[in-house]
C-alpha cells in the first residue's frame, strides 16, 4: 500500500512540472491582467485618470484574443478613463469605432451596446461644446450634437420600455442639454462653466 503511495506521489512531480510548464505562462498573464485591471480600478475609484488610463492599456493588451466580450467592456472602461484625462478627441474616436463594432455583430449584449451608446453620447456632448467654444463653424459641430440628440433619444426610449424610469429621465435631461446646447447662442455658452461628466 506504501509503495502504491509512494509511486502516486512520485508520478504527480513529473506531471507538475510539465502542467507548469505549458500552462505556466498563461496564468503569469492572466496575473498581469488581474493586477493591471484591478489597480485601473482602484485607480479610477480614486478619480486618478491619467494613472488609470496606462493600467487599463496594459491590461487590454494582455487580455487574449479570444475573450472578445472582456475585451469590448475594458475597451470602453479604457474610452471613459480616456475621457475624464482630458483625450476626450481620443476616446471619442474610440467609442465611435466601439459601437461600429458591436452593431455589426448581431451577437452583441444589449446591455453593453447601451453603455457604449451612452458614453459616445456625451462624448459627442462635450466633443459640440468645446468646438463651439473653439469658434468652429456650425457644419462641424452640428453633426455631433446631433448624433448625441439621437443616442440620447434611444437610450430614453429603451429604459422606457424596459421600466426603468430613472433612467429614462436622466436620458431625457441629458436629450434635452444637447438641444439646448444646440440652440444657445455663442456668447452665453462663454460665460458657462465647462459640464462635469
Amino acid at each position: 500500500m506504501r509503495r502504491l503511495l509512494l509511486i502516486g506521489w512520485l508520478m504527480l512531480l513529473p506531471l507538475g512540472g510539465l502542467y507548469h510548464l505549458v500552462a505556466g505562462p498563461h496564468h503569469r498573464e492572466m496575473d498581469v491582467i488581474g493586477d493591471s485591471l484591478a489597480e485601473a480600478r482602484r485607480l479610477v475609484g480614486e478619480e486618478d485618470w491619467h494613472k488609470a488610463v496606462p493600467k487599463f492599456e496594459l491590461a487590454l493588451q494582455n487580455l487574449p484574443e479570444e475573450l472578445l466580450t472582456e475585451s469590448r467592456q475594458l475597451r470602453l472602461e479604457l474610452a471613459q478613463a480616456k475621457m475624464n484625462a482630458a483625450k476626450l478627441p481620443e476616446a471619442h474616436g474610440e467609442l465611435k469605432e466601439l459601437l461600429d463594432e458591436l452593431l455589426a455583430d448581431k451577437t452583441t449584449d444589449g446591455q453593453l451596446e447601451q453603455q457604449v451608446r451612452e458614453s459616445l453620447a456625451n462624448s459627442q456632448f462635450y466633443m459640440t461644446w468645446l468646438m463651439r467654444l473653439e469658434g468652429m463653424p456650425a457644419s462641424k459641430w452640428e453633426p455631433e450634437i446631433e448624433s448625441a440628440r439621437q443616442n440620447y433619444k434611444m437610450l430614453a426610449e429603451t429604459a422606457e420600455q424596459s421600466g426603468n424610469n430613472v433612467a429614462a429621465d436622466k436620458q431625457k435631461e441629458n436629450l434635452e442639454a444637447s438641444i439646448r446646447l444646440a440652440r444657445l447662442d455663442l456668447g452665453d455658452l462663454q460665460g458657462l462653466p465647462l459640464p462635469n461628466q
